[in-house]
């Protein structure tokens, strides 16, 4: 399990491009967002780098 604290993550549009992405990354993958916390926990068999460096590329760098 993989916690990523996304501070460019301030809206809807933005958790559901963050999912979109983590979807498009891993198929399989369970996410759970936190909008006030902006933090995205991610159950996954993807490694950690691999996911921040997809969220990277979409425009939400993890802090």
């Amino acid at each position: 399990m993989h916690e990523f604290q996304l501070p460019d993550m301030t809206c809807g549009h933005c958790a559901g491009m963050v999912s979109q992405t983590l979807q498009m990354t891993d198929p399989g993958c369970k996410i759970q967002v936190d909008m006030p916390k902006r933090t995205v926990t991610v159950q996954s068999t993807e490694d950690r780098q691999t996911l921040a460096e997809a969220l990277t590329e979409a425009g939400y760098p993890p802090a």
